[in-house]
């Protein structure tokens, strides 16, 4: 019987992103200087997130297989089904790990308590490596958290965990039809969002505070989105009257009237769906959802 394994999920620290632009400590210290930054703090909190990745490490059971992989390897990394999935890092990284992931459980631990909100990554590393067995065994408590779809009617598609947007890769203006519950209007704007539950509690919950403050957002286990239209542009061709909303079943529909629009999700615009004239894209609740450890 093959043992179980343990997959560390990180990703790489202010200091070393630094340390990779400036080539030496000095460097990144004048640097950081000249902003009115202190490398110290840089590098406090490049030793904390070290000591949280080896307190994991050391934590795992001994016969367990372990891997590790750093959030820009992701789209690379095989995953397999029976992985139990330990994420150390920021809130946003269990989102960046969640569209490679299945069935696998994840842990998310935080190594920097008091920096991070803590809504994805609530353990700390000891009391994540001791759920991590319980996990394994699927005797674990678990939150199945909704997750977005963006599908294409050619065939692609793509999940994510907080949100998907659809827009110009340079943020210019992006021109398509919207179509959603029942009502079609051709637009003109930055983008359109459309996010979870768990979504609710980050990006989200800054645009609804603008365009719809009265609009109940989804849970993170509710099977329903919020939609948003960045900055819509009414126009003697376009319209502004379809602007937010909440998606309780069905679909938000874009026909593209650009020459390429893309879409991707949780950030990670470098793993993207290119869309084309005409091209019809639907977004709506996905067929899986991300299992977080809970405590």
């Amino acid at each position: 019987m093959t043992a179980p394994r343990a997959v560390i999920v990180h990703r790489a620290s202010e200091l070393t992103e630094l340390l990779a632009r400036h080539g030496t400590r000095g460097q990144v210290a004048f640097f950081l200087d000249q902003r009115g930054q202190s490398l110290a703090a840089v590098e406090e909190r490049h030793e904390r997130t070290r000591a949280a990745l080896a307190d994991v490490s050391a934590g795992l059971p001994v016969d367990w297989r372990r891997a590790t992989v750093e959030r820009s390897d992701l789209a690379r990394f095989v995953f397999e089904p029976d992985d139990v999935v330990l994420v150390v890092g920021q809130d946003g990284l269990v989102a960046n790990a969640a569209k490679y992931l299945g069935i696998q459980p994840v842990i998310g631990i935080d190594p920097l308590p008091g920096v991070n909100a803590g809504v994805l990554v609530p353990h700390t590393p000891a009391a994540g490596v001791a759920l991590a067995a319980a996990a394994q065994a699927g005797t674990a408590p678990i939150c199945e958290r909704t997750m977005v779809r963006v599908r294409t009617d050619d065939g692609q598609s793509l999940t994510a965990l907080n949100e998907v947007m659809i827009g110009q890769s340079g943020h210019q203006s992006a021109r398509y039809t919207l179509e959603v519950g029942g009502r079609r209007e051709r637009q003109s704007s930055s983008g359109v969002i459309v996010g979870t539950g768990t979504g609710a509690t980050g990006w989200c919950s800054s645009i609804a505070r603008l365009q719809a403050p009265g609009m109940p957002l989804p849970t993170a286990t509710e099977s329903a989105l919020a939609w948003f239209v960045r900055e819509p542009w009414p126009s003697p061709s376009t319209g502004a009257d379809l602007f937010a909303g909440r998606l309780d079943g069905g679909e938000v529909t874009l026909r593209v009237e650009s020459d390429v629009l893309v879409a991707f999700g949780d950030g990670m615009e470098d793993d993207r769906l290119s869309l084309s004239w005409g091209q019809r894209v639907s977004v709506g609740v996905a067929d899986r959802t991300l299992r977080t450890v809970m405590a």
